[in-house]
This record gives C-alpha cells, structure tokens and sequence, in this order.
C-alpha cells in the first residue's frame, strides 16, 4: 500500500496511540483498508504521519491483538483476511423479506448482548471511534447519510465487543435491514430517536455498565421498529 493511500490522522485529544489505533481500526471497519492490505513500513509510516514509532507500535500491538492486522518478521503488517467461519456466515443468506424478517429477529436476540459485551471490553480506541461516530449523527441530516451513521455506529459497537463472529454478523444484518432501516430515519423525527438511542448505548458502554447497555440497546430497538412500522403504514396508504 502506497504512503499517500493512508488517510492523515484527524486530531489528538487523547493519547496519540488511542488516536491511532481507532484511526487504523475505522479504516479497517468502513473498508478503506481492505484485507490483504499490506501497510508501509513503520519507520515510513510513522513519518508520513507526524508520530513517533513508539506510539505506532502500540497502537499497532492494539490492532493485532484484535485479530484486525497480522505482523511478521520479513512480511510486514497487513490486514487480516476474514477467518474461515466468518468467511462461511458471510455466505449465508435468505431471499427477500424473508431474509428481513430473519434478520431482524436476530438483531433482537444478539445486539442487546453485543452491546453488554461492549461494555465489558470496550477499549479507549472503541469508544472514541464510537463517540466520533454520534457526533456526526443529527436529526438534521438527509435520510441517507444518517442510515448510513446509523449502519456504521452498529458496526463499531459490534466490533468493541471483540467478537469477530459477532462483528460478522452485525454486518450482515446491516446489509438485510438497511432497506427497511430507511424508514426509521425518513423522518426528523425517526432521525432525532435514532441519536437519543445511540447516546444512552454509548453512556452505558463508557460507564461499562453491561446491563444499562443491554437495556438501551433494547429499548432502541424497540423503538425503531416502530418507527419502521409506521413507515410502511404509512407507505401503504400513500
């Protein structure tokens, strides 16, 4: 991978090693860097990003510790190709509504969990990428980029409960749902609950409060698939 194909580092609030490996793990996430990616030499790498080397190293020890880069002596760093079983759940799919329908089960059973378990092994890079994503989200934003947010925010928070199944998953489910999501977001309204579910999530993720997080996330869900309700209704009698 070319120098210049590594985004430049946004801001430094927090230690600069946080700030790298949530930096290093969206690009990751969101597919910037695909698998297979092979990034620069540290040394190279370090410079083009105005950091030191030790701080690139520990923030680059936190990634491979997630199973998201492999590093080799000789071979350099590059990004983790999935493993076999996520590779096998990616392959799995149903038609149509069904597979909405199934998908939104799932995302029943599964996200107040992942959300508890976030809450449990979210590291500091987890939350920052988590806080970066809400603060972009506003009722006020067009229907698409705030799916959009909303599909990414799911994401993140799927991948600090450290679980690559888990984060397979959530992707997938994202994928199958985003077309009936649209509902929940056509509106300012279904805008303004998506954000408000998010930040009791994210309070009860950076308090590590599992349960308060499970229950948020319950509650959230609870409440967009109302608003997808009363999006169809009202799609059907337009």
């Amino acid at each position: 991978m070319d120098i210049s194909q590594v985004p430049p580092l946004r801001r430094r609030v927090r230690g600069v090693s946080v700030e790298l490996a949530a930096h290093f793990e969206r690009l990751i996430a969101t597919g910037a860097l695909r698998p297979g990616s092979k990034l620069p030499p540290e040394r190279e790498l370090a410079l083009s990003m105005s950091v030191s080397r030790a701080s690139l190293r520990e923030a680059m020890h936190e990634l491979e510790s997630k199973h998201l880069i492999d590093r080799a002596p000789g071979r350099g760093t590059t990004v983790s190709e999935p493993r076999t079983e996520v590779g096998e759940l990616v392959a799995l799919r149903t038609q149509g509504g069904e597979q909405e329908a199934h998908a939104g089960e799932l995302r029943l059973v599964i996200e107040p969990r992942i959300a508890g378990f976030a809450a449990a092994r979210a590291t500091a890079a987890n939350i920052l990428l988590l806080e970066d994503s809400l603060s972009a989200q506003s009722e006020n934003l067009n229907p698409a980029e705030s799916l959009r947010l909303d599909l990414e925010f799911h994401v993140l928070l799927a991948q600090a409960a450290q679980n690559p199944l888990l984060s397979a998953v959530i992707t997938l489910t994202s994928q199958w749902t985003s077309d009936v999501r649209q509902h929940s977001h056509a509106t300012k309204e279904g805008r303004r609950i998506s954000v408000r579910g998010h930040r009791a999530i994210l309070d009860a993720v950076r308090a590590q409060d599992e349960r308060g997080a499970r229950t948020a996330m319950e509650a959230h869900l609870s409440e967009v698939q109302g608003l997808i309700t009363k999006g169809r209704d009202r799609g059907a009698s337009a």
